[in-house]
């Protein structure tokens, strides 16, 4: 039996991706392993989504080999909740796996118990904050055999205030349903305070300038030293710390 440890989850293989005569990415190489969190940074275009729809199966490389082991839910931007459906009947949508009804309404129940929404079950997302439409979109997401998160800056349309409560809810969710996550984002401190990995992409067309490990515990506080430290550390690749702004 495969050792789950070293066993990938997210395999891209010499990827390269060009749209026409645009390149995009080139021979790009990712591993991603089961219950890891990457995070991917790098510049406006660089290519982040498209990765993101190069794992999910929704476009293919022009050249190069990916590899999936596991069922894959994407989670967007602006959420992807059905305005003419419930919370409950949103969530449920997770659940279609489920065969057995009883069964389907445990689950539901629990993961409404994890999300603490039990109240806004039978509410329309037109009727929830945005910090709660996430909060419904990420239980639909871990609901059921899912076992691979794709984000892409699922937080980015939150107030800031908002945005931290969501890094907070995410790592607690996790903690309680495990998952492999990859994550998109422009937030250089939301990917310091939730990677496991962060990979900072150059422009294009795409490679990975760097692949830093962050081993803090989570969750964590903004003021953490590592969290600082890798903070710096990916501006510096990016080239936008104020010393290097002319």
């Amino acid at each position: 039996m495969k050792d789950k440890k070293y066993a990938h989850r997210l395999l891209l293989q010499n990827v390269s991706l060009s749209y026409g005569a645009m390149p995009v990415l080139q021979h790009l190489n990712l591993t991603v392993h089961s219950g890891e969190f990457v995070v991917i940074v790098g510049p406006s275009g660089c290519g982040k989504t498209t990765i993101l729809n190069l794992l999910s199966g929704h476009i293919k490389p022009g050249l190069g080999v990916i590899s999936r082991e596991g069922v894959v839910r994407t989670v967007y931007q602006q959420d992807g909740l059905f305005p003419w459906l419930t919370v409950s009947e949103n969530i449920s949508m997770g659940l279609r796996s489920l065969k057995d009804a009883v069964q389907r309404e445990k689950e539901l129940q629990s993961l409404f118990d994890l999300i603490h929404l039990e109240d806004f079950k039978n509410h329309y997302p037109h009727e929830l904050s945005g910090g709660m439409r996430q909060r419904a979109e990420l239980a639909r997401a871990l609901a059921g055999d899912s076992d691979i998160l794709l984000m892409d800056e699922p937080f980015s349309a939150l107030d800031y205030q908002t945005r931290l409560r969501m890094r907070y809810e995410l790592v607690r969710l996790l903690e309680k349903r495990p998952r492999t996550v990859v994550f998109v984002t422009h937030d250089i401190e939301e990917a310091a305070q939730l990677a496991d990995r962060v990979l900072v992409l150059s422009k294009r067309p795409t490679t990975i300038l760097q692949e830093l490990q962050i081993s803090a515990p989570k969750p964590r506080d903004l003021t953490d030293n590592e969290v600082i430290n890798a903070m710096k550390e990916i501006l510096e690749r990016l080239g936008i710390l104020k010393e290097n702004i002319v």
